[in-house]
């Protein structure tokens, strides 16, 4: 029986219903993962380095989908706990049709801007030609993948995650079906890598848009509706946050590879671009409890609904400290497997990898808290708290920790700064809590 949002949450009702989509974060960065082993082991070094490099471009024009996503989820549910049924499918509608028309723009400015922005990352070459055939395949698939990010919360909302875990498992067996077939059997190498990912996102986008499309049983419908520009630019206002997290997360990712190309050349983007893959899988779950929850929290905060509020706030930050420290000692044992996974061909590359996912992982005792109140406050509808949180943790505190920390510790400053960045993200992200907690009431 599908848990609703109205409901009163324990403990385990609210781990039910954000289970799917905790799992769905997960397995996408599964099947990431088994991108990053095929590219490194059957296509090379060269190939898995362009790939990080043009990765985190595709990421940064792919982000209005998380915005729209996690914004327009939170208007929708809270127009829904108003009792405005038809209109949260108009909004729901209008805000799908904008994405649709924003990710056909942004896939052709993504194509003329890939060579030049990975030139300005120190790409050269092999490495340079390689980066800017996988982003121009991946761009022309950039409105699906739009599509996708956001239905990733928009199924949430219409109360169907299970759905939602279902369709990103069958993206994701998708790509890696492909993945072996273009890249293993094939040889197709850094070509074949894009077009499984591209293939796999059309699938994630279509899918859900077919299901919304016809009559279905949820709250949800795609209708005929004009695009108003009050009620998107509200969406994308609340959830602005996430788009600057990822945008951020992106940006952060260049420099990355610009300090280290700077400082240990090849092999140290191909040990970063190890740790994002396998770091997603443990920032999954902290993002998929995060979001999965927030739809909760805007529906209640619509009904006014204070004591769930507080219920709901009170039992996610208990839920947040347990699984940080599950997921540290997790990440902590299970690195030299990881690292072995990709690179156990290279001795030395294996020992610096091992490395660097050891001080990395220190970061995930932290991160979820300051994950869950982003999330939280997007939840609220308070877009502008929820992006001050998300760019205090990237663009100004892990910027500048890349910068500063190899200055004193050198390659192993460039590991630690997402740690340092954290710590200083949760103190600012605490002071936020306190300042709001008598508009919202949630404690």
């Amino acid at each position: 029986m599908a848990i609703k949002l109205s409901e009163h949450f324990n403990y385990t009702k609210l781990l039910r219903f954000t289970f799917p989509t905790i799992v769905m974060m997960i397995f996408t960065s599964l099947y990431g993962i088994v991108d990053g082993i095929f590219i490194s082991n059957f296509a090379g070094s060269d190939p898995f380095a362009a790939v990080n490099i043009a990765w985190p471009i595709v990421m940064i024009f792919s982000t209005i989908g998380f915005m729209v996503g996690t914004g327009g989820s939170a208007l929708v549910s809270k127009t829904l706990g108003e009792d405005k049924k038809e209109k949260a499918k108009r909004y729901f509608s209008m805000l799908i049709y904008f994405e649709i028309i924003a990710g056909i723009i942004f896939a052709v400015i993504g194509i003329l801007v890939v060579k030049p922005i990975s030139q300005l990352m120190g790409a050269k070459d092999i490495i340079l030609d390689y980066a800017v055939i996988y982003g121009r395949i991946l761009f022309y698939a950039l409105p699906a993948f739009i599509l996708q990010n956001s239905f990733q919360s928009f199924m949430i909302t219409a109360e169907r995650p299970k759905l939602g875990l279902i369709i990103t498992l069958i993206a994701g067996v998708t790509n890696m079906i492909l993945d072996f077939v273009l890249i293993y059997l094939c040889k197709f190498g850094v070509e074949g890598a894009a077009y499984a990912s591209a293939i796999g996102q059309y699938v994630g986008g279509l899918i859900p848009l077919i299901f919304f499309i016809r009559k279905n049983s949820t709250h949800l419908r795609l209708v005929k509706t004009k695009i108003e520009i009050k009620p998107v630019a509200k969406a994308c206002l609340n959830g602005l946050s996430e788009m600057m997290m990822n945008i951020s997360l992106s940006l952060v990712n260049m420099l990355y590879n610009y300090q280290l190309l700077r400082i240990t050349g090849k092999d140290g983007v191909i040990s970063y671009g190890i740790i994002m893959y396998v770091s997603f899988i443990f920032v999954g779950t902290f993002l998929g409890y995060s979001n999965g929850s927030a739809p909760i929290v805007s529906f209640h905060f619509g009904a006014k609904n204070t004591d769930e509020l507080k219920n709901l706030f009170k039992r996610s930050l208990i839920i947040i400290f347990l699984g940080s420290l599950i997921l540290t000692g997790i990440a902590e044992v299970s690195s030299p497997l990881l690292a072995r996974i990709f690179v156990g061909y290279d001795k030395e590359l294996y020992k610096m990898t091992l490395k660097a996912l050891r001080i990395y992982s220190i970061s995930f005792i932290i991160m979820g808290y300051n994950i869950y109140a982003s999330a939280f406050f997007t939840g609220l509808n308070n877009g502008i708290v929820s992006a001050i949180i998300s760019v205090f943790r990237t663009i100004i505190s892990e910027i500048a920790m890349i910068f500063i920390l190899p200055i004193f510790f050198d390659l192993d400053g460039v590991w630690m700064a997402v740690s340092f960045a954290e710590l200083i993200s949760l103190i600012v992200s605490i002071i936020l809590l306190i300042l709001n907690r008598k508009k919202y009431q949630y404690y």
